[in-house]
């Protein structure tokens, strides 16, 4: 009983370990050279082929017939979400660190939170603690993502070894170097100019704001089509497909999509089968277990992971100013979390009182006899039954 209550935990860390892996290893991909487009596709297609078998067999029953409407609809979800933000994304990757894709990630509720009050799909009461509690974290977060990405700062002295053996900063020319070795022992040297790092924050944040868009529309989508499972595989393939028409139209060169046995093959495999497919399912189970607050309350767990392993095995400096943004980052996002929990339980409780009223009401209209309380009782709980003063 005891491992049964751990078993939410266990798949949360893993969840976050597993995030954190495809910040790394796409990190390293691209570093050694893979085209961003191409890795998308790639990407999108191992996704694909990982998810469709168990949406054949596992949804079957659950599958809504598609409409032509509804397929434009997926279509342009997976292109204004999935498509969009991923392709930014690992372009943008190719201009910052893994830790800062990882760190800007936590930035997502807040944007997410913005976006539907913009859209008047959430409203806010100012009044309210738990409303200032969403509008601040929602700032504080945007707040922090920037902080990270513009105000780097000394980088801390318990890491200066690793910072001045592989990597240092160039005061005159704004650059930051940094070394990665492979596995087969090449060393990799990448170089970033600030205008580089720059617009490589601004395209990562684009990127987190087309997810955030995505997670909106997702949500009318799925009530139209509830099976799950099926409508992530069929974006997937959607998103394979429109990634495809634009490497094709970036990357002309047939070498750059060429596979090995090597780290873009196992950095592809592994973003799409298993961050898009075991990782799936087990957000899912975990939401349905612990509820969705509780499993986002884990997300900067990556954002750990990430920061240490880059550190110890690309030899990434970090600066303190790059703490203070992830601070504020993890702040504001537990901030925003605290407020939406909070607004949800008062709902629950309002909806609660009020069903509570509506039952006392049609009670006190309603002439019973001691039989027909005695039918009504046997569908009621213990604490809801009816007393015999209800019947005088």
């Amino acid at each position: 009983m005891a491992m049964e209550n751990q078993k939410p935990y266990i798949a949360l860390v893993f969840i976050q370990f597993a995030y954190a892996g495809m910040a790394l290893f796409s990190k390293a991909a691209i570093s050694k050279g893979m085209n961003p487009f191409v890795f998308v596709v790639y990407r999108q297609a191992f996704a694909t082929l990982a998810l469709s078998p168990f949406a054949f067999f596992f949804e079957s029953r659950k599958a809504a017939p598609l409409s032509y409407t509804l397929l434009y609809k997926i279509f342009f979800v997976s292109l204004v979400g999935i498509t969009l933000s991923l392709n930014l994304y690992y372009v943008a990757l190719n201009h910052t660190s893994a830790t800062f894709a990882a760190a800007t990630t936590n930035a997502i509720p807040a944007i997410t939170f913005v976006m539907a009050v913009l859209l008047r799909m959430e409203s806010v009461s100012i009044k309210s603690v738990h409303g200032m509690a969403k509008v601040v974290g929602s700032a504080v977060s945007v707040s922090g993502a920037l902080v990270f990405a513009f105000a780097k700062g000394p980088p801390l002295k318990f890491m200066m070894n690793w910072y001045t053996s592989s990597s240092h900063r160039d005061e005159d020319s704004h650059q930051l170097h940094y070394k990665f070795n492979s596995s087969d022992h090449h060393s990799l040297s990448q170089t970033y100019h600030k205008g580089d790092w720059i617009k490589g924050s601004l395209l990562m944040l684009s990127a987190n704001t087309a997810w955030s868009l995505w997670l909106i529309l997702q949500g009318h989508v799925v009530k139209q089509y509830p099976a799950k499972l099926r409508l992530t595989a069929l974006q997937c393939l959607f998103s394979c497909i429109q990634s495809a028409v634009c490497a094709i139209a970036m990357e002309r060169n047939p070498s750059s999509w060429k596979l090995g046995w090597d780290l873009h093959l196992l950095s592809v495999a592994y973003c799409g089968i298993i961050v898009t497919g075991i990782t799936y399912w087990l957000q899912v189970w975990t939401i349905e277990k612990k509820g969705p607050v509780f499993t986002a309350l884990f997300t900067p767990l990556a954002l750990i992971i990430t920061a240490i392993f880059s550190a110890f095995l690309w030899k990434e400096a970090l600066f303190w100013g790059s703490v203070g943004g992830a601070i504020l980052l993890v702040a504001g996002l537990y901030s925003v979390l605290w407020g939406k929990n909070k607004e949800e339980e008062e709902e629950r409780a309002s909806a609660s009182e009020t069903n509570k009223q509506i039952r006392q009401e049609k009670v006190e209209f309603c002439p019973l006899t001691y039989e027909h309380a005695e039918v009504i009782n046997s569908f009621l709980s213990h604490s809801e039954r009816l007393h015999p003063y209800v019947l005088q």
